[in-house]
């Protein structure tokens, strides 16, 4: 009946140009005989279509009935990370972008920023301070702030949320993280790991997306001297997880209220493959917690992968964009998909090597297998296939 309803709101169309044009006086006999022929038509449609209605609107509904229809449960979205970065007043990756008259695809090749800015969330590790006030951490060895116009190039990079559980966030002090938070809300990036206070560097973060909720949580454990603070009440800093009760904690209530948990975790020894023990226990605990996933950094280099019940620890994701050591390096993908019958993630490897201040896609099918099987070698129980997609080796 939808169909013979249409027909006529279109006749009544019909007949108002007809009319109108009448009543004009201006309209030749042969636009009128024009007319008066389709009107001559669609009352004949419309007979036609209400005696086949007439005579069968139940084989109508039935067939409309089983009309395919979209799944409302289908979801497909990408999350994409990148390891450590740094934009601040004298790294040395801040200097070649300046050479390169802040033409930041001449630093990070065009292939990778495309990838970051076509992900449907892209995260990074903000491994600074975005600030122009505060002094150095007394007996820190390396601080690290930026001016916080440099906010724009994380912007060029498509990023969507920063992780700020690390041990360089509040190398200024109290206000150089305050400022750094006020700087990421003001380029509408989302930040976690971080807050002015206990309550917010322990909430979740939540994106909607195809209908599904993912939340990102994020804690470090990076310092042998433990100089950045643990936020509280009424003070801002990161949260720690040295004792992993409070970060579990913040797991579960994500897992409660979303679809996926992505727990991201700064820890492990600097340039170092060796997994340490805390690394090893728990990884596993935040995924028993309710994680689908952990991503780790702060190791400046790549570690390994892992499968725990399914799920995969990615133990760090090291450099990415961080200083002019030559390293292996790489963007994480997270495929989501699944409708109301499956679901699936897919976890993709993208290899890039970091070398004098720049990251480069790797693009030569004998380098990229190089990386591929170097992970494999890092890894425990993981196999990395030509195309850099990563999945458990069953035991």
């Amino acid at each position: 009946m939808k169909k013979l309803k249409r027909m006529k709101i279109w006749l009544a169309v019909v007949l108002t140009v007809v009319l109108v044009g009448g009543c004009g006086g201006n309209t030749s006999d042969k636009k009128q005989d024009s007319a008066s022929e389709l009107i001559a038509d669609a009352s004949a449609t419309e007979i036609g279509t209400q005696s086949e209605a007439d005579k069968g609107t139940e084989a109508e509904t039935e067939t409309t009935a089983e009309l395919p229809t979209e799944d409302p449960y289908k979801y497909d979205f990408t999350l994409c990370f990148a390891g450590d970065i740094s934009l601040a007043d004298d790294a040395v990756t801040t200097a070649k972008l300046q050479e390169n008259d802040n033409d930041l695809s001449q630093c990070i090749s065009p292939e990778l920023l495309k990838i970051m800015n076509e992900a449907d969330l892209m995260c990074v590790n903000n491994e600074f301070t975005f600030s122009t006030n505060g002094s150095p951490l007394e007996g820190k060895t390396y601080t690290f702030r930026s001016n916080p116009e440099r906010v724009m190039f994380l912007e060029e990079m498509g990023v969507d949320i920063a992780l700020l559980a690390n041990n360089h966030v509040y190398d200024y002090g109290e206000i150089s993280l305050l400022d750094t938070l006020d700087t990421l809300n003001s380029a509408g990036i989302k930040y976690f790991g971080a807050g002015k206070n206990l309550e917010e560097a322990m909430s979740p973060v939540y994106f909607e997306i195809d209908g599904k909720t993912i939340a990102y949580v994020a804690a470090s454990r990076a310092e042998k001297y433990k100089m950045t603070p643990q936020a509280t009440e009424d003070s801002a800093g990161i949260l720690r997880c040295y004792d992993p009760a409070l970060f579990i904690e913040v797991i579960k209530e994500a897992d409660a209220n979303a679809d996926f948990v992505i727990a991201n975790v700064h820890w492990g020894t600097e340039y170092s493959t060796v997994l340490e023990e805390a690394q090893l226990i728990t990884g596993k605990q935040y995924i028993d917690a309710g994680a689908d996933v952990i991503i780790g950094s702060h190791s400046h280099c790549l570690q390994g992968m892992e499968y725990y019940n399914g799920k995969p620890i990615i133990y760090s994701l090291g450099n990415y964009w961080f200083n002019s050591k030559t390293l292996d390096s790489m963007l994480i993908q997270l495929h989501f998909s699944g409708d109301s019958s499956s679901q699936k993630l897919e976890v993709g490897m993208v290899p890039a090597i970091q070398s004098d201040c720049k990251v480069q896609i790797v693009t030569d099918e004998a380098e990229k297998e190089r990386i591929y099987s170097y992970m494999e070698s890092i890894s425990i129980n993981v196999d990395v296939d030509k195309n850099g997609i990563v999945t458990e080796i069953e035991e």
